[in-house]
C-alpha cells in the first residue's frame, strides 16, 4: 500500500453538485420524451467526485475548496466528502442555490448531463485556505475560468503542482496552461485545446505542458510526459452508469502521483478505479475503495506486450495497426 510515502496534502478547488439521475432505455435526442425507469438523488460536482476519488485512494491527505448554497441540498454534499476523509473549506452563498445536474443515465451505461452551477459559480481565488502543506492542487471546469486562472497561478507561485481537468470543454488562456503541470482530458477536450487534427500522440504533442493524459472511453488512455508515450488499456467491467468515472480517474491519479507512483502505475490504478466507478450507479456512491482497486489490479496481470495494448497504442498513432482493412 503506498500511504504515507510523502506528507503534502492534495487541494481541491472547484464544483459541488447535488445530481438528479432518471434513468432510460436511451439519452433523448433534442425534443424527444423518453419515459425514464427510477429517480435517486446523489451528491456529485466534479470537484468533490474527484476530491472523493482522491481521499478514498488512499494515499493522499484531501481537502476541498467549494461554495455551497444555504438550502437543504448542501448537507447531502458536505456528509458525503466528510464521509470520505476530506477536510472542507466551504463558502457559503447565500443568494445562489447549491449546484445542481439533470442527468439521464441510459441503459447502455451512456449519460447526458446538464449543469446549473448555482454557488459554484461564486468561487474566487480569494477563498483559498492557506496553502501551507499543499503539494498538489486539482482543478476542473465547473467553476468560472477566472477563478480557476486566479488559483492555479496562486498555486504555481507558491510552489505547488497544478493538475487541471479541462473538462467541461472550454478554450483555455495561455496564462492559464503556463502554470499547468499536468493536463487530463478527454479525446473531445484534447482536439479543442490542441487547436489541431492528427494522432492523439500529435495532439498531445501539441499541448505545451510538462505531462498530458488523454482519456478514451472504452480504450483506456494514453500520457505524455517527459517525451515519452505510456498507454494503459481500459479494465474489462460490467459497466451500468458511466458518471463519475473520468472523476475517479482524475482524483485517483493524483492521490497515486502525490504518492510517488511512477505515471505509468498512476495511470493503471487510476483505470482501474474508473472501470470500477461504471459498475456502480451514481456518482460519489460509485467510487471505490483502495482495496477494490488493489483487488482489480491483482486480478488482471500487466501485461505490456498484450494485444490490447498494442492496438491502444496504433490507436494513439504510436505504431502501426496489425489490423487488417478486412478486420
Amino acid at each position: 500500500m503506498f500511504m504515507n510515502q510523502s506528507s503534502g496534502t492534495v487541494l481541491v478547488a472547484g464544483s459541488a453538485n447535488v445530481d438528479f439521475v432518471a434513468r432510460a432505455s436511451h439519452v433523448p435526442a433534442p425534443g424527444e420524451t423518453v419515459l425514464g425507469h427510477d429517480f435517486a438523488i446523489f451528491p456529485g460536482g466534479k470537484g468533490a467526485n474527484q476530491a472523493v476519488a482522491c481521499a478514498r485512494a488512499g494515499g493522499a491527505p484531501t481537502r476541498m475548496v467549494l461554495a455551497l448554497g444555504e438550502d437543504v441540498f448542501a448537507p447531502l454534499v458536505e456528509d458525503s466528502l466528510r464521509a470520505a476523509g476530506v477536510h472542507l473549506h466551504i463558502v457559503r452563498v447565500a443568494q445562489h442555490s447549491t449546484g445542481a445536474a439533470l442527468i439521464c443515465v441510459a441503459d447502455n451505461a451512456e449519460n447526458a448531463i446538464t449543469v446549473a452551477p448555482g454557488a459554484n459559480s461564486m468561487l474566487r481565488a480569494a477563498d483559498l485556505p492557506d496553502l501551507e502543506g499543499v503539494e498538489y492542487l486539482l482543478l476542473q471546469l465547473e467553476t468560472p475560468l477566472r477563478a480557476v486562472t486566479d488559483i492555479a497561478l496562486a498555486a504555481s507561485s507558491a510552489g505547488i503542482s497544478v493538475v487541471l481537468n479541462a473538462a467541461p470543454a472550454q478554450p483555455l488562456p495561455e496564462e492559464l496552461l503556463d502554470v499547468i503541470d499536468v493536463l487530463i482530458v478527454n479525446e473531445d477536450e484534447l482536439t479543442l485545446i490542441a487547436g489541431q487534427g492528427g494522432s492523439v500522440a500529435q495532439r498531445l504533442e501539441s499541448v505545451d505542458v510538462p505531462c498530458a493524459v488523454v482519456t478514451l472511453g472504452s480504450r483506456g488512455c494514453c500520457a505524455r510526459a517527459d517525451g515519452q508515450f505510456f498507454v494503459q488499456p481500459a479494465y474489462r467491467v460490467a459497466s451500468v452508469d458511466t458518471t463519475a468515472a473520468g472523476d475517479t480517474f482524475c482524483g485517483v491519479l493524483v492521490a497515486s502521483l502525490r504518492s510517488r507512483a511512477a505515471l505509468p502505475q498512476g495511470l493503471r490504478r487510476a483505470a482501474a478505479a474508473a472501470a470500477l466507478a461504471t459498475t456502480r450507479a451514481g456518482a460519489q456512491a460509485s467510487i471505490p475503495t483502495y482495496a477494490e482497486v488493489e483487488a482489480l489490479m491483482n486480478s488482471v496481470p500487466d501485461n505490456q506486450n498484450d494485444p490490447v495494448r498494442s492496438e491502444l497504442r496504433a490507436y494513439c498513432g504510436l505504431q502501426p495497426s496489425k489490423r487488417t482493412p478486412a478486420d
